[in-house]
């Protein structure tokens, strides 16, 4: 991990007698997670979509192999209950097993057979989980002395599990008319797939809702009674959230956890608040832009920590002078085993080693940028990269999807098809921003042409642009991002002493923003800004769905 300034936590923060979770302590804790081989909770929101859809592609996968809907629907579940909800499998794995065992659908010996043994190994990895829980939790508290202290948002509205019951609560409502409605459809296909869907979802619904009901039933534990604490050092990582570490791991070596956390309102809404509020959106949206972590602050670990637990965190402020900062968990404390840190250390070495080749490139082209005569108006637009891409988006779509409207044995309604139309209409929004994209510079700022028309962005509110992997980016202050994507062959780049036209056009805005001096000099005319790209979409979405019925009546 990356070394980085420590911040100091005012003595008047801290409560009293409280100790330091130091390095031989939180190796007790770390000793006691589960078994390298046992799958921990992960973290990302692209982790829990191939979550989300290993879940439902097993699903489908069950009910074609001849299982009923609903013991389909329960053993694909238990592949999202396993990494993220081990207190159902507790409970549903035995559960699973019965059922096989008295239902015995066909193929009898196989399916009773798959059952037990999915039954048998998700039970006995959420009983590892569980119980290593409980053995974090004593090594927390041994580690804390019996120091506890009251919490400083323990009279405060508590908000944690509102938003995940909801959603659960509409999950659940979503699933049951697909369950409902299943024999409604002509095809024997059609109807399987709308009721493991419908299981599927409601199931889904049922674990969201579960999950909303234990965060918010162990943060109001967390603040029935003082808390035991710890000193600890901490700071946001690039996904912005907590990163704690032990209290004497002054080089932020071994992260021991971490957590999603949203700061506590001071209930102030004067001027100056709101612009320290912006102030500090802005460092934390430039630090994830550019993958890398705060610096480590002191701070004040609220809770016994433990895979799923609720924790407070009082520490040091970022900027030397202003007050401590209180932060509540919003997410549950996620444990990192050695295997993970090692993991994420080689994958921040591999970053910054990229970071530090593109820095190096991008300096080059904008001090090469700076020689160019200035000029009344500069534009860029899409070219052969730009070309490329959309290209390869429509040959997806072609190929990719135009079987499952020419599969004989389906209807225009099956499920795959609708799925796969949508997709398409995805695409036609999409190629026309590839195909016909424009940036147009002069002397007030930045236009940029999209579907509903063109957006100006003064130079003032240009935060930066740069090339990132495959995406030209250009952020702006108090909006939404813009960014266009196109291949990329760094390699044969670097052999061919060729430039990215995204580096290129990254370098030129950059010196612009830099440099008033360099900015064009005129005022760019409304044609010279690009159109509406709304009306390329509708014709790109009527050839779609033309083509996608029109397969239908041909096939």
């Amino acid at each position: 991990m990356s070394t980085n300034v420590r911040r100091s936590l005012p003595a008047t923060a801290i409560p009293d007698g409280c100790l330091p979770w130091n390095g031989e302590q939180a190796r007790r804790w770390i000793q006691v997670l589960p078994p390298r081989w046992v799958p921990v909770r992960w973290v990302g929101l692209p982790v829990l979509k191939v979550v989300l859809l290993t879940g439902a592609l097993a699903a489908l996968g069950l009910t074609e192999a001849g299982l009923p809907e609903y013991l389909a629907a329960l053993a694909a579940l238990h592949l999202v209950w396993l990494p993220l909800r081990p207190e159902i499998v507790r409970v549903s794995a035995p559960a699973l097993a019965l059922v096989a065992v008295v239902q015995r659908p066909a193929p009898v010996l196989a399916v009773v057979a798959g059952a037990l043994l999915l039954a048998g190994g998700s039970w006995t990895i959420a009983a590892l989980r569980l119980r290593a829980r409980a053995a974090q939790r004593e090594a927390a508290l041994a580690a804390a002395g019996g120091v506890t202290a009251p919490l400083p948002d323990a009279d405060r509205p508590l908000g944690r599990g509102r938003l995940l019951s909801g959603l659960g609560i509409a999950l659940i409502l979503a699933g049951a008319p697909l369950i409902a409605t299943a024999g409604m459809w002509n095809v024997s296909e059609q109807r399987q797939a709308a009721a493991v869907a419908g299981f599927f979802v409601a199931g889904l619904g049922a674990t969201t809702l579960l999950s909303g009901v234990l965060g918010r039933r162990r943060a109001t534990a967390l603040r029935a009674a003082p808390a035991p604490v710890l000193r600890v050092l901490m700071r946001e990582d690039e996904h912005a959230d907590a990163e704690v570490f032990a209290a004497d791991d002054v080089a932020g070596l071994r992260p021991l956890f971490t957590v999603a956390t949203t700061e506590l309102d001071d209930d102030t809404d004067d001027d100056e608040d709101e612009a320290d509020d912006r102030a500090k959106l802005e460092e934390v949206l430039d630090r994830l832009d550019d993958d890398q972590p705060g610096p480590l602050r002191e701070a004040v670990l609220y809770g016994a920590p433990y895979e799923g637990a609720e924790v407070v965190l009082v520490s040091a402020a970022v900027k030397p002078g202003d007050p401590p900062v209180a932060e509540r968990s919003s997410g549950p404390v996620r444990p990192l085993s050695e295997g993970g840190v090692r993991r994420r250390l080689k994958r921040e070495k591999r970053t910054a080693a990229r970071a530090a080749a593109d820095d190096e490139q991008h300096l080059g082209l904008v001090a090469a940028a700076r020689l160019t005569k200035t000029v009344p108006v500069r534009r860029w637009r899409a070219g052969a990269v730009d070309w490329l891409a959309a290209f390869l988006m429509v040959q997806w779509g072609v190929w990719g999807c135009w079987g499952t409207f020419t599969d004989a044995d389906t209807s225009l309604w099956h499920w795959q098809q609708i799925a796969t139309a949508i997709l398409g209409l995805f695409g036609a929004a999409r190629v026309p921003v590839k195909l016909c994209w424009r940036i147009t510079a002069d002397r007030t700022g930045l236009w940029l042409n999209g579907l509903r028309g063109t957006t100006h962005i003064p130079w003032d509110d240009v935060r930066s642009v740069r090339r990132e992997s495959f995406e030209l980016k250009l952020r702006r202050r108090g909006g939404e991002s813009w960014a266009v994507s196109a291949p990329r062959w760094a390699r044969f780049q670097r052999m061919r002493g060729l430039t990215h036209p995204y580096d290129a056009l990254a370098a030129e805005v950059t010196a612009m923003h830099a440099d008033p001096a360099l900015r064009p000099t005129g005022d760019s005319e409304e044609r010279e800004r690009g159109r509406p790209l709304w009306p390329l979409a509708v014709l790109f979405a009527l050839l779609w769905m033309t083509a996608v019925v029109g397969s239908e009546l041909w096939f």
